[in-house]
């Protein structure tokens, strides 16, 4: 049957967002990786670019650990002996050993009893929150929160719902004191890194309010923190916001594989009876297959090399190249968020101006991403970069240059 009047509608609506320059846009295709030479980092090739080179700066794997040859022999050795695919999900065939010693290790990397893991961070937010709400729950959110922590409450059927503005604690605190006696059960979620900005939340201070709180909550008030872009990439090991914000462990945590893991998937980690319930209750770790035996061998590898002096010695540089293009471009005159995370915003706050700057970057070989409304408020338009443990100092110096002068030439 023909669906020339829907196919219609749909096109409409992508027109739409491209004229208002608010659309993804086609996606570039990687057909090639030239590994590190001398002073220069990885660079990778395009289809339709030939044997141009970039340099990647948009990109979650901030340690390198997607392209160190242990982390990658790991994988093909488990991949070898297991084959290629789970076959099946938990429940039915699809649990190995290698799953449930990356769960093992990644429960004593947190410090808590236990986790679980699921094919992607998105899938354990959404997974964790919705199980977790009941018709007498109140959730509780930063308005910045990431897009999974949204849908997660959207899919969800709470008594309410109260948003805060971002990081304002005093908001959180009325939140949770309008809902007192009105909900059984308080969920205050909250992103560790914001990942659009590379702010962090105050997670101390936020988990001092829910202790604060919890007495007036038959069912307690239940922190949850997504910090997907900080566990692996912030803190002194590495253990994310908690670690560097001194904050005594949350109630539930959610990290993932996919970024400064380098690999793929997600994981949730707390006390063993939550994980039992969400082990019963969580449809996309039910009815989806985990992440591959050859993925998990990978993410225990690359976790054993963080959780070592060498992940801190990687750290300290990931730091210190951060730092040196923070304050580039400060020199440069191009507004940013500074902060310890290699998540570094240019504030453009145009979404014109982001897509020339983004062009401009991309003509001279390197990828940056630029964000613009929905996907951030208007007025917030920015280009986010990524600064990557495996960028050498002259490639920093590389792209500052290139920044210079495109503000000297406007």
């Amino acid at each position: 049957m023909p669906v020339d009047r829907l196919s219609a509608l749909l096109l409409a609506h992508v027109k739409g967002l491209e004229e208002a320059g608010t659309a993804k846009g086609n996606e570039t295709v990687v057909v090639g990786v030239r590994p590190p030479s001398g002073d220069r980092g990885p660079r990778f090739l395009l289809r339709g670019e030939g044997d141009k080179e970039f340099i990647r700066m948009n990109s979650n794997s901030y340690l390198g650990m997607g392209l160190r040859p242990e982390v990658i022999e790991a994988e093909e050795h488990a991949t070898r002996a297991f084959g290629a695919g789970p076959g099946a999900v938990r429940f039915i065939s699809g649990s190995y050993e290698a799953h449930l010693t990356l769960e093992a290790k990644l429960a004593e990397f947190h410090g808590r009893p236990a986790a679980m893991i699921f094919s992607s961070a998105y899938a354990a937010i959404v997974s964790t929150i919705t199980p977790l709400v009941t018709p007498e729950t109140v959730l509780v959110s930063d308005e910045l929160n990431h897009n999974s922590i949204i849908n997660a409450m959207k899919l969800s059927r709470p008594a309410g719902k109260s948003i805060y503005a971002h990081n304002d604690l005093d908001a959180l605190d009325r939140g949770l004191e309008e809902w007192k006696g009105k909900a059984k059960r308080a969920i205050v979620v909250t992103d560790g890194i914001f990942s659009m900005r590379g702010d962090h939340a105050p997670v101390d201070k936020i988990m001092e309010i829910c202790v604060r709180h919890d007495a007036d909550y038959e069912e307690n008030v239940v922190l949850v923190v997504d910090d997907s872009h900080g566990v692996g990439s912030f803190g002194r090991t590495g253990r994310g916001t908690e670690e560097y914000t001194g904050s005594a462990p949350v109630d539930v945590l959610v990290g993932t594989l996919g970024k400064a893991f380098g690999v793929n998937g997600g994981y949730v980690t707390a006390d063993e009876a939550t994980i039992r319930f969400l082990r019963e209750s969580s449809q996309m770790y039910i009815y989806s297959n985990p992440i591959t035996v050859g993925e998990a061998a990978a993410a225990l590898r690359s976790l054993e090399i963080v959780d070592s002096p060498e992940g801190e010695a990687l750290l300290v540089r990931l730091r210190s190249l951060t730092k040196r293009f923070e304050d580039g471009l400060a020199r440069v005159g191009i507004e940013t968020i500074p902060g310890e995370h290699p998540v570094v915003p240019m504030m453009i706050r145009d979404t014109q101006g982001t897509r020339d700057l983004v062009s401009y970057l991309y003509d001279n070989g390197v990828l940056v991403t630029g964000l613009a409304y929905p996907v951030v408020p208007r007025g917030d338009e920015e280009i986010r970069t990524q600064v990557n443990a495996d960028h050498t100092e002259s490639d920093i110096d590389h792209v500052l240059k290139l920044l210079e002068s495109y503000q000297g030439s406007r």
